[in-house]
């Protein structure tokens, strides 16, 4: 039986709106046929199961013989599908221009050439305003095609506009692309590896950053080159850790969506993303009072009952609003308050689940683990980070792995673990930090404190904390040793230790001299 978490026909069932559902039983029952009563009949079967169940739904609709069910299935897929398109293309106007597009060619084909042209012009039109490129010149070529074969009587003029129209429009999608490539190939790069981890990654970052960035000019730039190249930017120098560059161009990101608002409504995705990303960059330099001021324009947008709503809309920004909650509790060291919203995001998490990718799942995994680790609550913490540490594909974000292990034998500590317990994690982390390509002073020093803490005396546990944070001090001076302290804030636990004070009371005491 086909598992439920990957069968496309009934994740796709399951995601309907009553409205949708409505839209396809009127969309399904035009023609009236006995086909497309099976499909309706199939459809209400699996809208009804909570698990999909092939061997109930043979029951429930006999008309329906186990060898037609995948061939059923399959259509109604396509079916729905076509529903879907039609019922939300007055939300989106590339949707609209495409199916133009399509009856331009049904005219071409039919030999009305004038109406085709007429109809090609208008899309070329809604297009280009629209920053839509792609779609304008997929008109273009058509509309070339047709004063290839018929006369206009305009030809000459024509053939001498057409090809300027093109080339310019060629010209801004290639950039588009090169752009947006370089943005791409960063962000894989940071999925794959994180920041910079010495002056050798900097160097490789930096020769691609360099090489493959075309050079644009701003002023002539349409809205989407303007958005790559600050995109490729704010991943350049996220990776390289220049955190105040990283800002700079992560606000340029958010106010070209000012400098154009309405791609606020058509392209809201990207919107979204770029305010994640000055969240990011505001956290990562602890600017405490912008980041609140930005946290609540983002939720404001989520809020407001005139912007569009769409699963992809809507999971992204339960998935933005809330990782920037927690950090908003890490920056002002409100770890137990911070606790009362883990119920909401773990719904959502399963809510979401088919739309949440492994990465963005693991590192909501580790901020609650932090969020209780920060509490004090030590054994919770362990049982989140867990989940990063057995997820399956361990190749993904090295780095966070890395910490998730650190901050796990950290925890096994203070939760009080017997030796065994806790040699055994020692080994774990051992034999993780063996297998990384680049091990980093931070991570060396906790593991080779944390190997030998058990051997001190207990007089002597103090100054040796006090030992370990001058040392991790020095070893942050270090460009390319800061990246491990923006996931684990190993400094603000020593100190905790040191004075024998709650790790959230030193957060909340740097936000205060911070303000």
């Amino acid at each position: 039986m086909p598992n439920q978490n990957i069968d496309p026909i009934f994740q796709l069932i399951k995601s309907l709106s009553p409205s949708e559902k409505r839209h396809f039983r009127l969309f399904t029952n035009k023609s009236g046929s006995s086909e497309d009563l099976k499909f309706l009949q199939l459809f209400d079967a699996l809208d009804q199961q909570e698990t999909l169940n092939e061997t109930q739904i043979l029951k429930q609709v006999p008309s329906i013989k186990k060898a037609q069910l995948a061939n059923l299935k399959s259509n109604l897929y396509k079916h729905l599908l076509s529903s879907l398109r039609a019922y939300h293309a007055p939300q989106n106007l590339d949707i609209q221009l495409h199916e133009q597009l399509d009856y331009a060619r049904v005219l071409y084909n039919k030999g009305f050439y004038q109406q085709s042209l007429k109809m090609l012009d208008k899309v070329k039109v809604a297009a280009l305003e629209s920053e839509l490129p792609h779609i304008a010149l997929t008109a273009i070529d058509l509309e070339k095609l047709i004063e290839s074969q018929y006369i206009t009587r305009s030809l000459s003029g024509r053939a001498e506009s057409l090809t300027q129209e093109a080339t310019s429009v060629s010209t801004h999608l290639a950039q588009m692309h090169q752009l947006s490539n370089v943005a791409l190939r960063l962000y894989g790069h940071y999925l794959k590896v994180g920041l910079a981890r010495n002056q050798e990654d900097y160097a490789s970052i930096t020769a691609f950053f360099q090489e493959n960035l075309p050079v644009i000019e701003l002023q002539k730039a349409g809205f989407y080159e303007k958005l790559y190249f600050y995109q490729a930017h704010v991943w350049y120098h996220l990776m390289t850790q220049d955190l105040k560059a990283c800002y700079r161009f992560a606000q340029k990101w958010v106010d070209l969506f000012d400098q154009y608002p309405h791609m606020k409504e058509r392209r809201p995705v990207l919107y979204i993303k770029g305010m994640h990303n000055l969240l990011n960059a505001l956290y990562n330099l602890l600017y405490h009072s912008k980041f609140i001021q930005v946290l609540q324009q983002l939720e404001d947008f989520a809020n407001d009952p005139k912007r569009r709503s769409t699963p992809n809309i809507d999971t992204l920004l339960f998935l933005y609003i809330y990782t920037n909650k927690i950090n908003a509790y890490f920056l002002e060291g409100k770890f137990t308050e911070g606790l009362q919203i883990i119920p909401g995001v773990l719904q959502n998490l399963e809510g979401f689940q088919a739309q949440l990718d492994p990465h963005r799942m693991l590192v909501f995994y580790y901020k609650i683990a932090s969020l209780y680790f920060g509490s004090g609550n030590f054994r919770k913490a362990i049982e989140y980070l867990n989940k990063v540490i057995h997820h399956r594909n361990t190749s993904l974000r090295e780095d966070l792995q890395c910490f998730a292990r650190i901050l796990n034998l950290i925890a096994h500590y203070e939760a009080g673990y017997d030796d065994d317990a806790l040699d055994y994690q020692i080994r774990t982390v051992y034999h993780f930090l063996g297998k990384m390509d680049n091990q980093q002073q931070m991570q060396v020093e906790i593991f080779k404190f944390l190997r030998k803490v058990g051997s001190i005396a207990p007089h002597e546990v103090r100054d040796a904390f006090s030992e370990l944070k001058e040392r991790l001090i020095q070893i942050s001076q270090n460009p390319y040793e800061r990246r491990p302290f923006l996931y684990l804030d190993i400094i603000s636990w020593l100190e905790s230790k040191i004075e024998n004070i709650p790790v959230q009371e030193v957060m909340r005491r740097k936000v205060g001299r911070l303000k």
